[in-house]
C-alpha cells in the first residue's frame, strides 16, 4: 500500500513538471521608474538585486525555480509583489500613486519589511546593509519631495 502511494506521488510530481506558468521576463524598459525619475546608479543596483525579482516584469530565476511546485509558489509571490509595486510599470502610475509608492518603499525598507526574509534566505545578495537602507531611504525622501513639488506646481 505504501509503495503504491509513493509511486503515485512520484508520478504526480513528474506530471506537474509539465505544467509551467509563463515566466516573468520582459526586456521592455519603456515604463520603468528610471524613465521618469532619476535613479542613481548605486540605488538602481540595489533595487535590481533586492527588489526587481518580485517587483518588476523581469525576474531572474534560479535552478530550483524551475521545479514544481516551487515555481508556482515563486510565481504567486511575484504576482503579489507586482500588484503592490511594479518598477517596470511605474511610469504608468498617476502622480498620487507614484507618491504613495515612493513613500511606501521608504517605509518598508526603514521597517525591515522588505526584502522578505523568505527571499533573502535563498538570495543572500538581496540582504540590505544599513548603508544601503539609508541610501534608499534618502533617495526615497528626495524623490518624494521632488515629485510632490512637481505635483504642487501643476495645480
Amino acid at each position: 500500500m505504501i509503495k503504491k502511494v509513493l509511486i503515485g506521488i512520484g508520478v504526480l510530481l513528474v506530471i506537474i513538471q509539465f505544467i509551467r506558468p509563463t515566466p516573468n521576463k520582459s526586456t521592455d524598459q519603456s515604463k520603468d521608474i528610471s524613465t521618469i525619475i532619476e535613479v542613481p546608479e548605486e540605488v538602481q543596483k540595489v533595487l535590481r538585486s533586492s527588489c526587481y525579482d518580485c517587483h518588476s516584469n523581469n525576474t531572474t530565476y534560479l535552478w530550483y525555480d524551475n521545479v514544481q511546485p516551487v515555481r508556482w509558489w515563486v510565481e504567486h509571490h511575484i504576482k503579489e509583489g507586482k500588484r503592490e509595486l511594479n518598477f517596470s510599470e511605474f511610469a504608468t502610475y498617476n502622480i498620487e500613486k507614484q507618491l504613495k509608492k515612493i513613500n511606501d518603499i521608504g517605509e518598508v525598507i526603514d521597517n525591515d519589511e522588505m526584502p522578505l526574509k523568505a527571499y533573502t534566505l535563498m538570495h543572500k545578495n538581496a540582504v540590505l546593509s544599513e548603508a544601503q537602507k539609508e541610501m534608499i531611504v534618502n533617495w526615497v525622501n528626495d524623490t518624494y519631495d521632488l515629485l510632490d513639488s512637481q505635483d504642487s506646481s501643476e495645480e
